[in-house]
């Protein structure tokens, strides 16, 4: 089913008998879909309100991601929150919609300095599982009243409502960017490093370390943004901080933005074969949980991002990587249907968050249509 209105979409999920997969743009194959129909958003497309002057961009759900960037692009602008593209990971076709990367809240390496994709999230417009159609929120923060179902929407993965307009905040692209390019850490040394650079005056945007970088050799990397100068100044501070490490400075803009895809996307995990997990942690405590890992399973592939705080790890196929001790949660991105159907995909909840989530789910989608089974 490709709705082409809201209108038509609410009769849909008003009218309908059997449970739906919501689609968007089919990149992101992260979760269990069971057999429940296809119902994609791809017909409700389009930019509906671009305001350069006041940083805002009103779209419909299923307007591809690229058709979003170009139009921002032309204006000097972009989405901060750095969404990643999931194709070359997940070995996926199809186009990135603006719907799937709310309902995901698919965040990138900036997260650490800009926000997430929720908080550029200014509004929301969704039909719930009953076929009632609800907005929240406005085109400025302040309009966001009684309860925020705009955050509460941004990372459900369509499983309270499908979304048919997102209205989002949106900022200047910056007049340069650098990478610092530091060589030779063990991952230890690699947070303590990434650590003080993001808590440092100098504005980084990016922090991220892997044991097989770019070049094949652990490198950590810094990212600086703004006005030429800035960047410039910010880029010698750093240099002095760290100045007994072996470091680079990158400042051609071409290959800076291609080493940050890099980290972006997780290029090093694209077309290997293995399993690929993703874990939420404090950063302090990232090393350990790695090695950890290492110790009870087959490593193949680790890449830290936002300063420690995301680990992307490789391991082989089927293997449970989820710790029962762990501190912080697990997301299972890739694996096969087989593994997804025997392993928890999304971290589990204790018992009291999970009763509060199935209350949410039961006031939004009743009958339980709506991506039954993908979070579970």
């Amino acid at each position: 089913m490709r709705p082409q209105t809201e209108a038509e979409l609410a009769g849909i999920l008003r009218d309908g008998s059997e449970a739906f997969h919501i689609r968007g743009g089919g990149s992101r194959a992260v979760g269990v879909t069971g057999a429940a129909q296809v119902l994609e958003t791809g017909g409700m497309s389009g930019i509906s309100l671009y305001e350069p002057g006041a940083l805002t961009l009103v779209a419909r759900a299923g307007t591809p991601l690229t058709e979003i960037e170009t139009a921002l692009a032309a204006e000097g602008q972009r989405l901060a929150f750095e969404p990643m593209d999931h194709r070359g990971l997940l070995g996926t076709t199809g186009e990135p919609t603006i719907g799937g990367v709310v309902a995901a809240n698919v965040s990138g390496p900036r997260r650490v300095q800009a926000g997430a994709c929720r908080d550029f999230l200014l509004g929301v417009r969704f039909v719930d599982g009953s076929g009632q159609v609800v907005k929240n929120g406005g085109r400025v923060m302040k309009n966001v009243t009684g309860y925020d179902l705009v955050k509460l929407m941004c990372g459900s993965w369509g499983t309270l409502g499908v979304l048919t307009e997102v209205s989002l905040k949106v900022l200047p692209i910056p007049e340069a960017s650098a990478s610092v390019l530091i060589g030779g850490l063990n991952e230890a040394e690699a947070i303590e490093v990434m650590s003080r650079a993001l808590t440092s005056p100098y504005e980084v945007s990016g922090a991220a370390h892997a044991p097989e970088g770019p070049d094949g050799v652990p490198s950590t990397l810094l990212r600086l943004e703004g006005f030429a100068g800035s960047v410039a100044y910010r880029a010698e501070r750093l240099q002095e901080m760290f100045g007994s490490l072996t470091l680079r400075v990158e400042t051609e803009a071409d290959r800076v933005a291609a080493l940050w895809r890099w980290v972006r996307d997780v290029e090093m995990m694209q077309g290997t074969g293995g399993d690929v997990w993703k874990f939420s942690v404090r950063p302090g405590t990232a090393p350990a949980l790695v090695a950890q890992l290492r110790a009870a399973h087959p490593v193949r592939h680790v890449l830290y991002d936002w300063g420690g705080g995301l680990i992307w790890v490789e391991c082989d196929p089927g293997t449970d990587l989820r710790p029962p001790n762990l501190q912080g949660h697990a997301t299972l991105i890739r694996g096969s249907e087989a593994t997804r159907l025997s392993l928890p995909v999304f971290q589990p909840e204790p018992p009291a968050i999970a009763a509060l989530t199935q209350g949410i789910r039961a006031r939004f989608d009743p009958r339980g249509m709506l991506n039954p089974g993908i979070m579970a």
